[in-house]
């Protein structure tokens, strides 16, 4: 009886730690504030994960607390971090194909963009990820738009001489190409930079605009609207192998909980672009749109600054720049 009960208890035990070896703690990583749109999805995720009950739990580090900004990738890449939301374009030192992601002119609408994250284009990206270490968990793009601290910004003459600061290595070279000065920082900078003056124009998605109440600081906005000219790829990625790492009843938590937060998100970024001119309204800045007329002539300056440097820069940039606008 006696033994019968140790054989009990042992094979308990090994169960329990078999269990126990299971159990898995990730890390993931964002710059923005637990308000925005961006934290919101990683959310959805972690919190899907927790309610499938699969012994995997996943602890957000937000507002930049973790990583900063722009040094999230490669210790991604490198199994330091287990995941991060954050601008696949941040990433274009390591990977120049990633600055594609954010190319002036290049997406028209969300539906649009959502269509180019299911395409083959996006495979080709993801391909070089992988080879990265690091896969694609929630596909998402934001739009955004310009603020000037002193004046309204639509076409591109409006920048000439303008200290501006662009999100990506294409924006900045279309701008520059308009005659402006270039800032280089992450969004959660602009803030600072507008109120010492460093800065007297920017652009960024509609969402960082909000949740860095860059409001306070700006005499105009001009949002996405019919017209967007800029389009930002901003997905939640994980490191590869610590996905390949875990059970398959955890991997198809993750799975299912990061399908459920990309249908959030895209439906969540068609309401960030109303709603923020809507804040920078009720703040008093005035509001600009831009025309259709002002969209060729950005895209027209972008094609002769962007987009030719970025097929002299990647072996492989023209094919991915056509398979890019070869979607509908």
């Amino acid at each position: 009886m006696k033994m019968t009960a140790l054989k009990a208890a042992a094979t308990l035990a090994c169960f329990t730690l078999g269990s126990a070896a299971h159990s898995e703690t990730l890390r993931l990583s964002h710059q923005w504030s637990n308000t925005d749109v961006r934290h919101q999805v990683a959310q959805i995720v972690a919190d899907g994960v927790a309610a499938a009950d699969v012994d995997l739990d996943i602890q957000i580090f937000g507002s930049k607390s973790l990583f900063k900004p722009r040094e999230q990738y490669r210790p991604l890449s490198r199994g330091q971090l287990d995941m991060t939301v954050l601008p696949l374009s941040y990433a274009g030192g390591q990977q120049p194909a990633f600055n594609l992601t954010l190319m002036p002119g290049m997406v028209k609408n969300h539906d649009h963009a959502a269509r180019l994250s299911a395409s083959p284009f996006m495979a080709a990206l993801e391909e070089k990820m992988a080879d990265d270490d690091v896969m694609v968990l929630v596909h998402g793009y934001l739009a955004g738009g310009f603020v000037g601290k002193d004046k309204c910004i639509t076409k591109p003459e409006d920048v000439k001489g303008l200290q501006t600061r662009a999100a990506g290595k294409a924006f900045e070279q279309m701008l520059a190409g308009a005659g402006a000065s270039i800032a280089s920082m992450a969004s959660s900078e602009i803030y600072n930079a507008m109120q010492t003056g460093v800065l007297t124009a920017a652009n960024t998605s509609s969402s960082s605009f909000v949740s860095y109440r860059i409001y306070e600081q700006v005499a105009c906005y001009t949002p996405a609207g019919d017209v967007a000219l800029w389009f930002m790829y901003q997905p939640l990625l994980m490191n590869k192998s610590k996905f390949d790492g875990l059970t398959a009843d955890q991997q198809n938590a993750l799975l299912d909980a990061s399908a459920k937060a990309q249908a959030f998100y895209l439906e969540e970024a068609k309401k960030q672009d109303a709603a923020s001119e809507q804040v920078f309204r009720d703040a008093g800045v005035e509001i600009a749109q831009m025309t259709p007329a002002d969209f060729d002539a950005w895209r027209a300056l972008a094609q002769e600054t962007s987009y030719k440097a970025f097929v002299a820069d990647v072996p492989d940039g023209q094919a991915l720049l056509d398979m890019a606008l070869a979607v509908e």
